[in-house]
């Protein structure tokens, strides 16, 4: 039986990108830049106004001049006809484009205007003044953003200000999910006593639909070699298979037998963790990987963010998510030598993790309202108050 961090490395060795593909700058959320992004111009492109004002020769006003004429109102968008001559001004809008015969512009609040005249208050003025230099942000052929680089809602508004309608991402990859039990029912099904609903598959597309994926198959089979067979088969050319239960150690748990004898290479079985313990992983012959995690919610939520998570990351070429540690408010102590992961609440302003009640990793709650696994090292037995905890965020 391996460690957890054993594990984790032997999957994320085989992670390579599963391609690049072009897509429309509105899919792009979530996604993954593949393709460095280089300034088209400068930015600002000009010289930009940076509040409404009016737009004066600075050697004006160094020459004692505080009332200046207006000769032209000019609005965002809009070019300029005449340049300044001595005692001439500019009435001038914020974002607009600030002529090169303008060096300085004076914020509307410090100014009197009458009978296209405007009267400067007792104020102090400096070369380039409320004025956004032209490249100052971004200069023409600089490279912006390097690849691989996470879509969020900044990063595509900045794309858009670049003008880029296409991007080049990393391309995600083409998973089946399996359930198998012959217990477990549809949300949808009546049930007796002795049987539960489905909650995994709505679990595991979920936490995939996070990452903008849609899985090409997702299915339930029951707990018979044949049936098991039958599915794993239609997706021996994925790039991921994900199957959840049916890896434990019982007379009905047949994934690990039924993927071997289709020619999954099996990695590993079992990992010194709880929950999750039971985790299996093995190689396509494809090259892909098959993720069986335990049937518990609590094990297949801890295993998939464990082991799934960091392998989509480390596919798409981003770096891994930081160890992070808190204070831990509370003592937990356990009575084995596996490492333990926990649900807890991040309190951000006392700057504390809380842990979350839970009964074990059957309870269907999975630690409602946590926002992290807190991690228990098989080392220490206690965690006393105001230990520092690894925390991994949900």
């Amino acid at each position: 039986m391996i460690t957890y961090k054993e594990a984790q490395s032997q999957i994320n060795s085989l992670a390579k990108s599963f391609g690049t593909e072009t897509i429309a700058l509105d899919d792009a959320l979530g996604r993954v830049l593949a393709m460095p992004i280089i300034a088209d111009r400068d930015y600002p492109p000009f010289n930009r106004c940076a509040m409404d004002g009016y737009a004066i020769r600075l050697e004006d006003f160094n020459a004692g001049l505080r009332e200046f004429e207006i000769i032209e109102i000019i609005y965002a968008g809009q070019t300029f006809e005449k340049g300044l001559s001595a005692g001439e001004c500019y009435k001038i809008m914020t974002g607009a484009a600030v002529p090169l015969s303008s060096d300085a512009v004076i914020r509307k609040e410090d100014t009197e205007e009458k009978n296209k005249k405007v009267q400067i208050k007792d104020i102090e003025c400096s070369f380039f003044q409320n004025i956004a230099k032209q490249g100052q942000d971004i200069q023409n052929s600089s490279i912006i953003i390097n690849a691989p680089f996470y879509c969020d809602a900044k990063t595509i508004s900045l794309l858009a200000s670049l003008g880029k309608q296409k991007i080049i991402v990393e391309r995600l990859p083409k998973i089946a999910v399996f359930t198998t039990g012959n217990e477990i029912k549809p949300v949808d099904f009546p049930v007796s006593a002795v049987q539960i609903r489905n909650s995994n598959s709505y679990l595991i597309k979920s936490l995939l639909q996070q990452k903008g994926i849609k899985p090409t198959i997702c299915e339930h089979i029951l707990d018979e070699k044949a049936d098991l067979s039958e599915a794993f088969n239609k997706a021996l050319n994925f790039n991921i298979l994900i199957i959840s239960g049916g890896v434990s150690a019982g007379d009905a748990d047949f994934v690990p037998e039924v993927l071997e004898k289709l020619g999954v290479q099996k990695l590993f079985h079992k990992v010194s963790i709880k929950p999750g313990k039971p985790f299996w992983c093995g190689q396509l012959p494809n090259g892909g990987l098959v993720f069986a995690l335990p049937g518990n919610p609590l094990s297949c939520l801890v295993t998939f963010s464990l082991f799934i998570e960091p392998f989509l990351r480390f596919s798409s070429g981003l770096k891994p998510q930081p160890i992070i540690k808190l204070a831990f408010n509370g003592t937990r102590t356990k009575n084995n030598s596996l490492d333990e992961f926990f649900p807890v609440i991040i309190n951000e302003q006392k700057g504390l993790l809380e842990p979350v009640q839970i009964n074990g990793s059957g309870d269907i709650r999975l630690g409602l309202n946590a926002n992290a696994f807190g991690y228990h090292p098989a080392e220490i037995e206690t965690i006393k108050p105001n230990s520092l905890v690894e925390y991994y965020r949900l």
